[in-house]
This record gives C-alpha cells, sequence and structure tokens, in this order.
C-alpha cells in the first residue's frame, strides 16, 4: 500500500500495511479462540510428526487449487473510528485460458475512494498469493515451529502452533503468526499473523502489514482451501496511526476440466463423437409378393 499526506500537502510515504516485525501477536489472538487453550502434550503422536504431517497436506492442497477456478472479493477500508472513510474493492475469476493457463479476468472494480492510503502491487500480491497458504513442506525448514497445546474450533480438534522465520533473507516474504490443525487429517484449518518482515526505509518511507486471520472450509470432499480472511488493525506509521480494515472472500470453487454439460432450449444437447461411426439403418421390411 502506498500511505499519502493529507490532500493539501503534496508528499507522500510507499508502505505494505501493520507492526513491527518480532512485534508480539498473542495478545490480539484471543479474538481468532473458540475454547480453551489445552497446553497439555499430544498423545500418541510428537510434535514433529504433527508438523511434517500438516506441512506435507499443506503443499497437497496448494498444488490442488492452482487447479480450480475460483473468484475472489477483496475489500479493503480505511476507518475514521468504526467508520469507513475510504474504500477499495476489486473482484476477479481466478480461471483457465484455452490452453490451460490461468489467467485473472476482473469482473468489478469501482473507481478507489481511498484518500489515505493506495493499494500498490506488492499488497495485491500478499493478497493473493501469501494470505491463502502460508507453509508447505517445501518451507518447512526456514520456519522456528513451537507446539502451544490443543483447542477446539467450532467443531474440530485442533493442535496450535506458534510460527516464525528463522532468518530474514534479502527480499522474502514469510509468515509470522499461529495456525490451528485439524487433530484428524493433519491439515490446517485457521491461521492468524502477519506477513513479514516490516520495512522502514529512510527518508520516512515505511512498509508495513497488516495482522489477518484466513479460515478455511472442506472443498470436494478433501480439500481445505482459504474461503474467508479478515484484517483489522491500526497501522503506526511516523506521522499517525491509520486504521484498516480488509475483507476477502473466495467462492465458487470449481474443478478445472470437470464434466460440462451443453443445453439449448433448457434441454441437454448430447454431445457427438467425431470418432464413432454411424448406426447401421434398420433392415426394411419385405416388400409383399
Amino acid at each position: 500500500m502506498r500511505l499519502l499526506t493529507r490532500p493539501a500537502r503534496l508528499a507522500f510515504l510507499t508502505f505494505f500495511s501493520a507492526a513491527a516485525l518480532f512485534t508480539v501477536l498473542l495478545p490480539n489472538i484471543a479474538c481468532a479462540q473458540e475454547g480453551p487453550l489445552d497446553k497439555s502434550e499430544p498423545k500418541g503422536i510428537t510434535a514433529d510428526e504433527i508438523i511434517k504431517r500438516f506441512s506435507a497436506k499443506e503443499k497437497e492442497f496448494k498444488e490442488a487449487r492452482d487447479q480450480y477456478t475460483f473468484r475472489q472479493d477483496v475489500k479493503v477500508m480505511t476507518l475514521d473510528g468504526d467508520t469507513p472513510d475510504g474504500n477499495y474493492q476489486q473482484v476477479f475469476d481466478v480461471t483457465f485460458d484455452d490452453k490451460g493457463r490461468k489467467v485473472k479476468n476482473v469482473v468489478f472494480a469501482p473507481q478507489p475512494t481511498l484518500q489515505r492510503i493506495q493499494m500498490t502491487e506488492e499488497d495485491l500480491d500478499d493478497i493473493e498469493n501469501r494470505l491463502p497458504f502460508v507453509l508447505t513442506a517445501d518451507e518447512i525448514g526456514e520456519y522456528d515451529i513451537l507446539y502451544v497445546g490443543q483447542q477446539k474450533q467450532d467443531e474440530l480438534n485442533t493442535y496450535v502452533f506458534d510460527v516464525a522465520p528463522k532468518q530474514i533473507e534479502g527480499k522474502k516474504r514469510y509468515f509470522q503468526g499461529r495456525i490451528w490443525v485439524d487433530n484428524h487429517d493433519f491439515q490446517i484449518v485457521e491461521t492468524y499473523g502477519k506477513t513479514v518482515p516490516d520495512i522502514r526505509k529512510k527518508k520516512g518511507s515505511e512498509n508495513l502489514f497488516p495482522k489477518f486471520t484466513t479460515w478455511r472450509e472442506q472443498i470436494d470432499g478433501q480439500y481445505w482451501f482459504p474461503t474467508y480472511t479478515r484484517a483489522e488493525d491500526t497501522l503506526k506509521f511516523s506521522i499517525g496511526d491509520v486504521k484498516i480494515r480488509e475483507i476477502i472472500k473466495y467462492t465458487n470453487y470449481k474443478r478445472f476440466g470437470s464434466k460440462s454439460r451443453i443445453t439449448y432450449d433448457g434441454q441437454e444437447v448430447q454431445k457427438v463423437d467425431p470418432n464413432s461411426k454411424p448406426a447401421d439403418k434398420p433392415a426394411e421390411p419385405p416388400k409383399p409378393q
């Protein structure tokens, strides 16, 4: 995001959204918790084995999602108290072209009314690629993962882990926060945290990120895909605070290449196999003698 000063002033500062890199997140996590946290050790399985299983699932689900079409609705608001005073929205469909390549088609994008911040490519990259999935088997070695306990999330029993990058390398983005892992299928069902690091450059340039929560639902009876992300945070810039809210919805998941039906005038049209042989004509009855 880009932070703009008051309209009467010409200078502006560039930033991404939220708190310092190693800000403690735990006091703010309560809003995402359902049942009390049980700090006892898992039974019949080690924490390391749970980590191995859910990271493998995370990679599998991320790859599977690349074979699905879906709609993503992104809303970002700046708030004056609890009242929105600026809005950004973009609705787009993730589909495939005739060569099977994934494409993004924007279907709704009203003129933004944000006056204090402006969306950038980096924000959209986070929204599209980092908020949905945070920790796969390919990335697991880059993180410190601490078992915290067990907790009820709605009807699910979950293992809880705190996650933080071991070190920051170059311009790579990481996740820092907490995850909830279903104790039956070993898959992440909820994520709370933020992307890191925050960046504060010279001359007042501030790159900050908000804390967010992503909830998932089971799709096609097997994949736990993200369906809703919400962020509400006060961004503390050197020139003042900006309160923001982000709401991201993921809907209409459909596997690409599934069987299609062609209809005309309410009736299904049967497809004709071009390689099939024409049916033999029925034999004509013998002519009377």
